[in-house]
């Protein structure tokens, strides 16, 4: 059975991996360079910067990943996990550390407001076990009806979550600081959503990065992509770089063919992990298209982003592995962000500046620091040099002032990366750098679907997918999408 497979990201690289071990006889046909789609690299005068994700969360998922193919991550690659797991700079130059020590959180919880301690081992201890439930019981399947997602434990599960409960009134009913609030939500700003908008089932975010821990792959995130890579080709998948996909062929609602600016390769089924608007709209006519125009412009997508990736010859000693800098006024600021009618380039953002020399060597030359700075912007908004130098300006003004460290008089390295980018490097939608936000009418059941409900033979992967954002997800969608298919195609 031949696969081919549009895109080379985390998606189409573990679904090439998984296919190939199931017996498929697989090709992966990739627009840009090299593997890892957004997880691209790019490197100049000694400076590595990975281009996308660089988080590594949820270990656990990693290694039920590699367990398919009776591997472990360690097979691959080395992880440290981080102490501190991430600074937060708050507007009021307060500077704290969230420790991989638990009890050290608690302690900075306490000093937030009284009790806090006891009210976050209250609330880690609820995410905790919500988190169990959810992996085992939501992650690993597939919705494609509501008697799917509405079965005896997951209704139960659906009301011990209160879905109709956003995340923000979830945290503020229970922590009256700011810091409190701001540290337990800050991560749906920056992974796709306003709090506001986000159901309160994703408080697991806390459980995520407190209790199971924030790590570092030594050589990157990239280096997790080469890993899934070289097992890919391991198994017999074949790969095809700098090679764009123009069409996707259909004949009696059957995919037989993807054609590239290059040629044209046969096929029995097609998995897309290309963006998925984009697949729709740009490579199926009309009538083969599951969702079209006008379902896309309905939905809710996460940011696009502005990112500059610098490079100084010195060390930003302020500065840890992973540093958040958070305003004080975020909740209007989201607006700017989720807001069509609101949207705009960002006058005093709130931020996060990735350092990954403080933990890996080869990310700099010695005595320097690489800096991934990482702005959430609305999709779709106009984009130009004026408006990112601006921003630029605008950061690096605050980035000087909370740290005390002159900072652009060091730069040696520089290069913006913004809506346009994402636009014509990924073929993203309205340049939006992570798909669709998590809300609840864009959660399971209610993500565009794995399988086309058109053409029989025609498979989706990645992060529009459920269950959604970030690495973790997108490898837990292609093991769904993948066993669907190695089933209905009886291998």
């Amino acid at each position: 059975m031949r696969i081919v497979i549009v895109g080379a990201g985390f998606g189409g690289l573990s679904a090439a991996a998984l296919l190939a071990r199931g017996g498929m006889d697989v090709t992966v046909i990739e627009k840009n360079e090299g593997p890892g789609g957004r997880a691209s690299v790019y490197g100049e005068g000694g400076f590595t910067f990975d281009m996308g994700p660089s988080w590594y969360l949820m270990p656990d998922i990693f290694e039920n990943f590699f367990a398919e193919f009776r591997r472990k991550p360690e097979d691959f690659y080395s992880l440290k996990q981080l102490d501190p797991a991430y600074r937060v700079f708050f507007d009021d130059d307060k500077v704290v550390n969230v420790s991989s020590d638990i009890e050290r959180n608690y302690e900075l919880f306490d000093s937030f407001e009284e009790n806090g301690g006891e009210k976050l081992r209250e609330y880690l201890h609820s995410a905790g076990e919500l988190y169990d439930s959810v992996v085992k019981e939501m992650l690993y399947r597939d919705y494609r009806s509501i008697l799917d997602f509405l079965n005896g434990k997951l209704l139960l599960q659906g009301i011990r979550l209160n879905i109709l409960e956003s995340l923000e009134h979830f945290v503020n009913k229970r922590f009256e600081s700011d810091e409190a609030r701001k540290i337990l939500q800050y991560s749906i700003g920056f992974l796709g959503s306003a709090p506001q908008d986000t159901p309160s089932m994703y408080h697991i975010m806390s459980h995520i990065d407190m209790t199971l821990g924030v790590f570092y792959p030594e050589g990157g995130i990239r280096r997790v992509a080469e890993s899934i890579y070289e097992l890919a080709l391991d198994n017999g998948a074949e790969f095809h770089f700098n090679e764009e996909v123009k069409r996707i062929e259909v004949t009696d609602k059957m995919a037989t063919s993807v054609v590239t600016d290059r040629n044209i390769h046969d096929a029995d089924a097609v998995l897309v992990n290309a963006d998925y608007p984009h697949s729709e709209l740009e490579l199926l006519d009309a009538d083969h298209r599951t969702y079209d125009e006008n379902y896309w412009n309905s939905r809710v997508l996460a940011p696009s982003a502005f990112v500059a990736y610098v490079g100084v010859d010195r060390t930003v000693d302020a500065l840890d592995h992973h540093n958040l800098f958070l305003e004080r006024d975020w909740a209007d600021k989201f607006q700017q962000v989720f807001d069509p009618e609101k949207a705009s380039w960002p006058d005093r953002p709130s931020y996060y500046v990735n350092v990954p020399s403080r933990t890996d060597t080869t990310a700099a030359p010695e005595g320097s620091d690489t800096l991934f700075i990482l702005v959430p912007l609305a999709p779709g908004m106009e984009d130009n040099q004026e408006l990112r130098e601006g921003l630029y300006s605008r950061v690096m003004d605050d980035l000087e002032g909370r740290t005390g460290m002159k900072i652009r008089d060091h730069v040696v390295v520089k290069r913006i990366f913004a809506i346009n980018d994402f636009r014509e490097r990924y073929n993203a939608y309205r340049g939006t750098a992570l798909g669709l936000s998590h809300t609840l009418r864009q959660t399971a059941l209610w993500r565009p679907a794995h399988k086309s409900k058109k053409v029989k033979n025609l498979y989706y992967t990645g992060q529009y997918t459920h269950p959604g954002i970030g690495v973790p997800m997108t490898l837990i969608s292609s093991q769904i999408v993948c066993r669907e298919i190695l089933e209905e195609m009886g291998e």
